[in-house]
């Protein structure tokens, strides 16, 4: 893709890019930046949860990327998985949130094939089956040609910190939910 292109240095190793969101949809992943765990046996030692990789967002998320870091150092080196929270686990999609994703799907195709006015149409509708879905509401803005940090992205934030910050929980015990 042309941003690993553009990178200086430009990546040695390889770079798998999930343009289609499947990754996130099997492994129950609807918002960002989300981390699971997954050992050495390919099972999830850890569920979805939210982690940034630094702290430059913390002002924005109230979340401090070094307790994830020191989760995981522990985990590699002893084994030992941090207590889970009450909001730490698989969520399994509901029958509309399945059909949500489809829509969204149908929609990023036609919207990547030119068809604007189409996929609005099956953006709206992937919304409306599940409005607090962060790959919906938000990963659409760009294929919709708005920003992803514009007023229509606040404007879910307000939505969905007045839902009460629904899905899955912060690596961070102490983060507000």
């Amino acid at each position: 893709m042309e941003w690993v292109d553009a990178a200086d240095p430009r990546p040695t190793f390889t770079m798998v890019l999930d343009c289609e969101l499947l990754l996130g949809e099997l492994y129950g992943i609807y918002n960002v930046p989300t981390v699971i765990w997954v050992d050495e046996d390919d099972r999830i030692a850890r569920p979805p949860v939210i982690a940034p990789g630094d702290d430059m967002f913390r002002d924005f998320t109230n979340i401090d990327s070094s307790v994830h870091h020191d989760q995981l150092r522990a985990w590699v080196h002893t084994g030992a998985l941090p207590p889970a929270s009450d909001r730490e686990h698989v969520m399994l999609p509901t029958d509309d949130e399945q059909l949500a994703r489809l829509e969204r799907r149908v929609g990023a195709f036609l919207a990547r094939a030119g068809n604007g006015e189409a996929a609005e149409l099956h953006f709206a509708r992937a919304a409306e089956l599940a409005p607090m879905d962060w790959t919906i509401r938000r990963g659409t803005l760009p294929l919709r040609g708005d920003d992803p940090f514009g007023e229509k992205f606040f404007a879910f934030m307000g939505e969905w910190a007045a839902a009460g910050h629904p899905g899955y929980g912060s690596a961070d015990p102490n983060a507000p939910t």
